[in-house]
């Protein structure tokens, strides 16, 4: 039987400390995968265990869009199971690969379903993992990425635990700024800010910010939030429990250790 989640549950993508590695793709010209901010990835025999059932999420969900193709819900988890296993793709021509999949896919859901947000944001997703296997082609992704997210934004901004807002702030605040793409900090604000005001309990969302804050040298803005972000962390950690957010976590703790550590 196809794995069933909603558009809210954790997928395989929030399941590695490489999560966020589409949106930090952008490196000055050069738009290769960037390293996050907390440094090391899991341990191997954890990535082999998530990158396992993403894997089998992805079979299973590619069966069940194969069978169905004009099966709505089918053709956004496969867009979805799509991006979570090329996170863990071991070369670009594999993520390239899995990756056009799910564009392909997001593109025909787009089309028949315009105003399916996680058609959208799936769509915008994918586009993220084909930009990492290219370096001056990206540039070419970012203006639809843009379009696509701001798209399920304003459909649903809910979505993803405010996800079209969190992933707008990260590729604002990643991608080179003008002339050469749309990086705007003042953008990157806006947007990862708007993520926390709408999910405030979201782990992602309180880190994305306060990373930024660090990145962006605003350490007394830091330190007044260092508090804040500790209570959020310890509360969802009561609510966002279990097996299923157990790498989430090793990724948010990881972080969130960086973060006290620069701060101090």
């Amino acid at each position: 039987m196809a794995t069933s989640y909603s558009a809210d549950e954790p997928a395989a993508r929030r399941q590695t400390g490489r999560a966020r590695a589409w949106a930090a793709a952008w490196l000055a010209g050069t738009l290769m995968a960037a390293a996050s901010l907390a440094g090391d990835e899991p341990p191997p025999a954890a990535t082999t265990n998530f990158a396992a059932q993403a894997r089998q999420v992805y079979l299973e969900a590619r069966t069940l869009h194969e069978s169905s193709p004009t099966n709505v819900t089918a053709a956004w988890h496969f867009a979805r199971a799509c991006f979570d296993w090329a996170e863990f793709a071991t070369n670009d021509t594999q993520r390239a690969g899995l990756a056009h999949e799910g564009i392909e896919a997001g593109r025909s859901l787009v089309a028949s379903e315009p105003k399916l947000a996680v058609a959208h944001y799936y769509l915008a997703l994918n586009l993220g993992q084909l930009a990492r296997t290219k370096s001056l082609g990206a540039l070419k992704l970012v203006d639809e990425m843009e379009k696509q997210f701001t798209m399920a934004r304003e459909l649903d901004p809910q979505l993803d635990h405010a996800g079209p807002d969190r992933c707008l702030g990260l590729l604002y605040r990643d991608a080179p700024g003008w002339p050469a793409s749309l990086g705007s900090r003042s953008k990157a604000r806006r947007h990862l800010q708007r993520a926390v005001d709408l999910c405030p309990d979201f782990p992602e969302n309180q880190l994305n910010l306060i990373e930024s804050q660090l990145r962006w040298g605003e350490r007394k803005l830091v330190e007044r939030e260092l508090p804040h972000i500790a209570k959020v962390l310890t509360r969802a950690r009561a609510a966002l429990s279990g097996d299923v957010w157990a790498a989430s976590w090793a990724d948010w703790d990881k972080r969130w250790e960086v973060v006290v550590t620069k701060a101090g």
